[in-house]
């Protein structure tokens, strides 16, 4: 074993005993476990002194550790992660569960925001944590692009798509555009763009640039990839993102020991800040995925816990993903079967023609 991690082959069965018993009270009740709680729960029939020391134990590996001056102990981030790794068993649907994330489907009409707003609020309800539920991008074939100078320090992208629709995006474009340079990145653009959706089209740019390097003025290559960027900016990706249910958060017995966390996850929600991150997570994803405490890239200052899976279309393409965010005393076998199930119902429903 190092320092970072543990395994269940450094547990010997009375410890890990113990320590599967003491996590699952804790995830239970939010509360430090003592001596006694174990010697009742455990099906080994261990006295309170020796199960004390087994906790020195456990303690020294840096599974568990003391919150207070009291013999309770809590299962560390290290701790969490061996139960979710190696002992954690997934829960199966009961039949109310399995309905009410099948009810996400019921309504739909093609108004896929209402759809994922219903998920969120589904899966808040059934976890009571906070959703959080990031919506398919744009994916229209591209028609024509233009380039468009506002002044020195702003410049307009507009973006016709095959649908008919017209986005238009301000940027600040990098500096010594010319009107010139203007048109060659437009002309570039339109050359191949006609049918590729926008992340295919900064795909294919990428590869176009790094190969005619010599041959694109480099001022226009840099308003290529800063306008084009502009649709992956934060207000794009904030705009993706659908939280529900907050309030979850302040409940349960530990939440009055946790408000300053709460806080600043509440800071963390309504701002939506680092949204790129939560689209990293996603896309490195194969199934759901569990981050505690510090490996939550997303809210990492929180102390939380983040379940996460990415739903696809029927081309198995990653387009979304729904998750949810609460204290890292989740009842993990259970959400994770929540999150799942409801990742593929989003990802069949939103796949399906209306």
């Amino acid at each position: 074993m190092n320092d970072q991690t543990a395994s269940q082959r450094d547990l010997k069965d009375r410890n890990r005993e113990v320590f599967e018993t003491l996590v699952k009270a804790y995830l239970t009740k939010g509360l430090p476990v003592g001596s006694r709680t174990l010697s009742r729960d455990m099906q080994m029939k261990i006295s309170p002194a020796t199960i004390r020391n087994t906790m020195q134990d456990l303690e020294a590996l840096g599974l568990l550790a003391s919150p207070h001056i009291s013999a309770g102990r809590v299962p560390t981030e290290l701790g969490l992660r061996l139960y979710v790794d190696e002992l954690m068993e997934v829960g199966e649907l009961n039949e109310e569960e399995r309905e009410k994330i099948e009810s996400i489907a019921e309504s739909h009409s093609g108004d896929v925001e209402i759809l994922l707003d219903k998920a969120g609020s589904v899966l808040s309800g059934l976890t009571h944590t906070a959703s959080l539920v990031m919506a398919p991008k744009s994916e229209a074939p591209i028609k024509h692009i233009d380039f468009v100078s506002l002044d020195r320090e702003r410049a307009l992208v507009v973006l016709v798509t095959a649908d008919g629709n017209v986005e238009n995006r301000v940027f600040k474009p990098p500096v010594g555009q010319t009107p010139s340079s203007m048109r060659e990145a437009a002309n570039f653009v339109n050359a191949f763009a006609c049918g590729l959706t926008i992340s295919e089209l900064q795909e294919s740019i990428a590869n176009e640039i790094s190969k005619n390097k010599k041959e694109i003025d480099s001022l226009a290559s840099q308003l290529i990839a800063s306008g084009l960027a502009i649709w992956e900016s934060g207000d794009e990706l904030t705009k993706r993102l659908i939280v529900r249910g907050r309030a979850n958060l302040l409940e349960g017995e530990g939440a009055l020991h946790d408000l300053e966390r709460i806080r600043q996850l509440f800071d963390d929600l309504e701002r939506k800040r680092d949204i790129s991150q939560f689209l990293e997570i996603v896309d490195e994803s194969d199934g759901v995925r569990i981050f505690i405490g510090s490996e939550n890239k997303l809210f990492s200052l929180s102390g939380s816990t983040l379940v996460v899976s990415p739903y696809m279309n029927a081309e198995r393409k990653i387009i979304g993903a729904v998750g949810v965010i609460g204290p890292t005393r989740l009842n993990y076998g259970r959400v994770v079967s929540i999150v799942d199930y409801t990742a593929q119902l989003v990802g069949r429903v939103v796949s399906e023609p209306v």
